[in-house]
């Protein structure tokens, strides 16, 4: 070797060391995900210094290699309209399923490969219809258009209880551009928001790392992070899965529900109330702890993408509060709760009936309060008061959570580039050409002015300042609600505190508080989606020119497909939104938004949480998640190396916020797999969980989903719902778990005349 190559070698390996230095002292905030030993190593070997991501993600890129094609558009287009379509169909189902972008993953590689292998290679305006090989940066730009708008939009939900709740069905202009408003003008923080949450590698968005497993498998790439492990290939193991995900469901799914429903102790003692209680899953606790379904595990979020660490907070809230705070308030006869279910995703009056909002309303939808007075108050389940207190505790603790943890790390981003970053993906991005900011700037303009003409132009009783007011709350919580979901796959919802708010400030109008509520948490959450999305694209490398327009004409299309779709259930479907629609399209979010809306919008916060009112000492969750924070940074200081520095109360707080419509059926199971695999097999068999883990969690999801669709197309639909009416569907294992006092909600005291 000469002086010269000596000295370039040595000089790499002291810039390496400086890396490995920069890296570390991103210790200005304690990432409970990082362990110094594997990130010494992956940054070495020139990769991330997280082992999650090295095993999902290649740390090279080949900037040759096509994706802004015509293929790749005409089929992102086909699924952005498949999947929200689907999405949006069994939004308004229980047990549902969240079809991701894993099924159009899935499908649209074999779809890509027919393209490459029969579309004839003709241009049309010299654009090539077949630019050859389908390719794996075409394959993510198609999953992105399908995962961007794939979740039932927020506003659609506005537009349901408008009809069930109140009888208002306004035309589609109004729905059009209220959906296509409160989905994109978070688009517009994108420029912001990718200095804080896309490029420090600290921000490792779990969810992207099983989207990102998939994709090196589907196209059989090969890099260091996979490790050495022998074995079956990634692919053959993702068949297996996902063709037995496909059988299995249709037990628990049709011909064994008491399989989802595996609550064994209640089928001892139907009729023990307080057994089944504590032991039920769709109105008690769910201390019977098993379940077949990988729906009801999944119902929250996948248990093999979520740390462990992350889910343990999880769990540690939910015991906490659920099954030992609740219990105490229940048979405490706080709240009078004993004249009602344990848990219930509904409202009731002093009758412990449901609560009938039609006798409190004046004719243009707003409170009668003599009526009110002489009816009742509103009452809610145990369960349901807890999650208010929850998401009080869950706003405070997360902005004292931000400025003890995570200041010093902000202010770091806020000053270094992208080709700065200790990071050999943020690097391989800083090659391509960054989104200008004005792009941003137009839509937020076009976005604005949409807002303002829904609501100026129907009658919405939503004033513009209180659409000013909504927007500047989601613009304060994104960076800190962003970085801890980009570090515990957890994200914390402003839905609360945005009712809150408009409760006191516009009282008694349920439309405006809709409206406030929804632009308020959907223009951050979908900047947070935008900067997931934004994430999955810095891993594999697309241009972010591409990406952003990409995003954008998906989420138009994808929000008018959901309005479709949604028109045509309400239409065509008996009994939509019904407690007993017989196959399961009882609406259980658009329960829990109507409820909402009456408790927020048409009664007040004033006559629910002030003082002297039933739920007044909920607030005090505001107080308690604002020094909880505190007391774990000082613990923290003062032992920098216990395990306190895994405790994170907003995660402990909001874990459990989607209880209800979740039971707790959804998050007992949920802890029990995610302890299963991403603690003891991580721990104890790192190399299969390297290679497996998360592509069996995209086999199990995507052949859940695949299996919903076929049982509800093939045997549920036809025949308006008739096959198996008369056998299959009333043996004893699709009946045994609805035969209890916990299928029947029955409360510990029955009612004699009005109570409270």
């Amino acid at each position: 070797m000469s002086v010269y190559d000596e000295h370039n070698s040595l000089g790499s390996a002291v810039e390496k060391q400086q890396v490995v230095v920069d890296a570390l002292a991103l210790d200005d905030f304690d990432d409970p995900n990082i362990d110094r030993e594997e990130a010494l190593a992956g940054i070495l070997e020139d990769d991330s210094p997280y082992p999650e991501v090295r095993s999902a993600v290649a740390n090279t890129d080949d900037t040759t290699i096509p994706c802004n094609t015509f293929r790749a558009w005409v089929m992102g287009f086909i699924w952005a309209i498949i999947v929200p379509g689907l999405n949006q169909f069994f939004f308004f189902r229980y047990p549902s399923v969240t079809i991701t972008g894993t099924v159009a993953q899935l499908l649209s590689f074999p779809m890509g490969r027919t393209w490459a292998r029969v579309v004839p290679n003709w241009k049309i305006f010299g654009i090539s219809i077949n630019p050859g090989p389908f390719t794996i940066k075409e394959h993510v730009l198609v999953t992105i258009m399908a995962t961007v708008g794939y979740q039932s939009a927020y506003a659609t939900d506005v537009v349901a209880v408008q009809r069930v709740y109140y009888n208002q069905i306004f035309n589609f202009g109004y729905q059009w551009m209220m959906v296509m408003s409160t989905q994109m003008i978070g688009f517009s923080l994108g420029g912001v928001m990718r200095r804080f949450l896309v490029q420090p590698p600290s921000m490792i968005w779990p969810t992207n790392l099983v989207t990102c497993a998939l994709f090196n498998t589907l196209h059989t790439q090969t890099y260091a992070g996979i490790g050495t492990r022998g074995g079956i290939s990634r692919l053959r193991f993702f068949t297996y899965v996902w063709l037995g995900g496909i059988c299995w469901y249709f037990f628990p799914g049709y011909l064994f529900q008491a399989l989802s429903y595996f609550t064994w102790v209640c089928w001892i003692a139907p009729d023990n109330v307080v057994v089944n209680q504590l032991f039920g899953y769709q109105s008690g606790l769910g201390m019977s702890l098993i379940t077949f379904d990988w729906a009801q595990i999944t119902y929250t979020i996948s248990p093999l993408a979520t740390p462990w660490w992350a889910e343990a907070n999880v769990i540690a809230g939910f015991i906490a509060f659920f099954w030992i705070l609740a219990p105490i308030f229940y048979y405490t006869n706080t709240w009078y709760s004993k004249y009602m279910p344990m848990q219930s995703r509904t409202s009731f009056d002093n009758t412990g009936g449901a609560y009938d909002v039609s006798k409190i309303l004046t004719p243009d939808n707003q409170l009668n309060l003599t009526a009110y007075e002489e009816y009742s108050p509103l009452f809610l389940s145990t369960t349901f008061a807890i999650a208010y207190g929850l998401s009080f505790a869950s706003i405070t603790s997360t902005i004292m959570h931000a400025l003890l943890f995570f200041r010093k790390q902000i202010w770091t981003q806020a000053r270094r580039s992208l080709d700065e970053q200790p990071d050999i993906h943020a690097r391989l991005m800083s090659k391509y050409r960054q989104v200008p900011q004005w792009w941003y700037m137009t839509t937020f303009v076009i976005m604005f002015v949409f807002g303002i003409i829904c609501i100026e132009v129907w009658s919405t009783d939503f004033p513009v300042w209180g659409f000013v007011l909504t927007l500047l709350i989601a613009f304060f919580y994104i960076i800190p609600i962003g970085m801890i979901q980009a570090i515990t796959n957890q994200q914390i919802g402003l839905n609360v505190i945005t009712e809150l708010i408009v409760g006191y400030a516009i009282p008694g109008r349920p439309l405006a508080m809709m409206m406030f509520k929804t632009w308020g948490y959907i223009t951050m959450y979908q900047a947070l989606q935008f900067a997931s999305d934004f994430k999955l694209g810095h891993y594999m490398k697309i241009p972010p020119r591409t990406m952003f327009w990409a995003q954008v004409t998906a989420s138009v299309v994808a929000g008018t497909v959901q309005l479709g779709v949604q028109a045509w259930m309400f239409t065509n479907i008996e009994d939509m939104c019904s407690p007993q629609q017989k196959d399961g399209f009882i609406c259980p979010t658009t329960q829990v938004f109507g409820t909402a809306s009456i408790i927020w919008g048409v009664i007040g916060p004033q006559r629910q949480f002030s003082a002297g009112q039933v739920y007044h000492n909920l607030v005090w969750f505001f107080l308690i998640g604002a020094i909880c924070p505190v007391i774990a940074w000082l613990v923290q200081m003062k032992w920098p190396n216990s395990w306190v520095r895994y405790v994170n109360f907003p995660v402990i707080f909001n874990g459990t916020s989607l209880i209800p419509p979740a039971s707790a059926v959804n998050y007992v199971t949920w802890g029990i797999v995610g302890f299963i695999f991403q603690y003891i097999i991580r721990k104890r068999h790192f190399s299969w969980w390297t290679k497996y883990n998360y592509v069996l969690s995209a086999a199990l999801d995507s052949g859940l989903a695949c299996s919903i669709i076929l049982i509800f197309f093939c045997l549920q639909f036809p025949a308006n719902g008739t096959i198996g009416a008369n056998n299959v569907l009333t043996w004893w294992g699709n009946t045994v778990f609805l035969k209890t006092a916990d299928g029947a909600a029955t409360p510990l005291w029955a009612v004699n005349g009005t109570f409270g």
